[in-house]
């Protein structure tokens, strides 16, 4: 997901943006609803669905999950053989309609609609120089800045002004662009977020996530690489620009938390990686306990391996309410703990007189995770040891990802005994950067750490301050 300005997120790390398109297919913006389905984990405020039939551009976008914006009458109105769709939670830029995407524009160069999964680093500075030149932007989301540098680079064809206006960002950026019935994907040269390709039958397919070919019974062709831009026809894409050189910078939280655990991310299966890391978490910071309880839903993989490695038998402690609307009316008479409790549940049965290791993914403001240990205890837990299946989070990301700014980050700030008893815990573990990266395919130095290490490969001037003056 975009935006313009770093914005201070919602409780914790959330969800960025979740895209899709398919091109040559009767049903495309059917195909698009059910792949978007597949990627509501990546962005719960917005969706949206354009359609081309050969003569018009038809968008419709609305607030909310996409079961709830989309109903077979809406889809019916969106008939064509090209779609692509968008699922949105904002990292910057107001959660309003006015930023739900696709972006949709009538330009010189055809009917436009655009998805955009990531965060430009220059955003500002590009929108300012674009309204020096007269440009109006219709929202606050710096996905709109690609609309505009495509729509007024001087290049003669489609394809210049697409690898123009490319080649202009800076940042992280996973692209469907539908003009005129013609589909382009594209990575930035860093492959921060994830972009495949797939095909179902002769149609072409794009997504964040392989979870969504599942869904509609798509073939994984393979990814779009980093710096790649693709026009999809024919047998094979048509490739634009070919993919960057590496080391790249692949967002490891992806593999951490981000990711649906059945998606395939940066070519390896995210939750057999996630349960290698619950494995080496066991090793690096094993426990004397009775039971292994995850946090669910993204520390169940981790929780497993946890389990396996140590022996301790894994059991389901906390239940998860996966039927949180958007909005829940809070009693009067305050309940303590009221807004995890609505979500979490403890088990008594099997976490009382138990010594528990609870896993988890991250700790973020700690809030949280202080809840969640005190509710495991009044159900009777004798013990909790909590684990983490990453590093500590010291760094907020500036690449597409919701996080909270440094100060809030209770890593940045207190050592790892402090946050212990803090949260409540008789023992706290981290993996190790190290460790984390062991448990990954791809080479260490693939992938973008910035949030453990602050080692940040992309950065404007005020964001390369703030973090300098944090390092020292």
């Amino acid at each position: 997901m975009a935006g313009s300005v770093v914005r201070l997120a919602r409780g914790g790390f959330h969800d960025e943006c979740g895209v899709c398109a398919v091109l040559g297919h009767p049903d495309a913006a059917n195909l698009v609803y059910l792949g978007l389905y597949a990627l509501q984990h990546r962005g719960q405020e917005s969706a949206g669905i354009a359609a081309f039939d050969g003569r018009e551009l038809r968008a419709y976008k609305e607030m909310g999950h996409v079961a709830d914006v989309f109903d077979r009458e809406r889809l019916e109105q969106l008939s064509g053989w090209a779609a692509v769709g968008h699922v949105r939670y904002s990292t910057a830029g107001d959660s309003t309609l006015v930023n739900a995407q696709p972006v949709v524009a009538k330009t010189h160069r055809g009917q436009l609609a655009l998805s955009h999964n990531g965060n430009l680093v220059n955003a500002i500075r590009l929108r300012h120089d674009l309204e020096q030149q007269g440009a109006i932007f219709q929202s606050t989301s710096d996905s709109e800045v690609f609309l505009h540098l495509l729509a007024r680079s001087k290049a003669p064809t489609l394809e210049a002004a697409l690898v123009e206006t490319l080649d202009a960002a800076v940042g992280a950026y996973s692209l469907a662009v539908l003009c005129d019935g013609r589909l382009f994907a594209a990575r930035d040269p860093h492959g921060f977020r994830p972009l495949v390709l797939g095909r179902l039958g002769e149609a072409w397919v794009v997504a964040s996530e392989t979870c969504a070919f599942d869904l509609i019974e798509a073939r994984l062709v393979r990814q779009v690489g980093p710096g790649e831009i693709v026009e999809l026809s024919g047998e094979e894409p048509r490739v634009l620009r070919p993919a960057a050189p590496g080391p790249h910078a692949h967002c490891v939280f992806e593999h951490v938390y981000f990711a649906r655990p059945d998606s395939e991310v940066f070519g390896e299966n995210v939750g057999m990686a996630r349960e290698r890391m619950g494995g080496q978490l066991a090793r690096e910071h094993p426990a004397r306990a009775d039971v292994v309880v995850a946090v669910p839903d993204s520390g169940v993989p981790a929780a497993l391996g946890f389990s396996r490695e140590s022996g301790i038998p894994f059991v389901l402690g906390l239940v998860r309410n996966h039927y949180v609307g958007r909005t829940f009316i809070e009693p009067r008479q305050s309940i303590r703990h009221f807004g995890v409790k609505i979500k979490l549940n403890p088990v008594r049965s099997v976490v009382e007189g138990k010594r528990v290791v609870l896993v988890d993914d991250s700790i973020v403001r700690g809030t949280t995770s202080r809840k969640i240990v005190m509710m495991l205890k009044a159900a009777g837990a004798s013990e909790v040891h909590l684990r983490i299946c990453s590093p500590p989070t010291v760094g907020p990301c500036f690449y597409g990802i919701d996080t909270p700014e440094r100060r809030e980050l209770i890593a940045s700030a207190k050592s790892v005994e402090e946050i212990r008893a803090y949260v409540g815990a008789d023992s706290l573990g981290y993996l190790s950067e190290a460790g984390m990266l062991s448990c990954l395919t791809s080479p260490s130095e693939s992938f973008c750490t910035a949030c453990f290490s602050l080692d940040y490969r992309v950065l404007d001037q005020e964001h390369a301050e703030v973090i300098e003056k944090h390092k020292r």
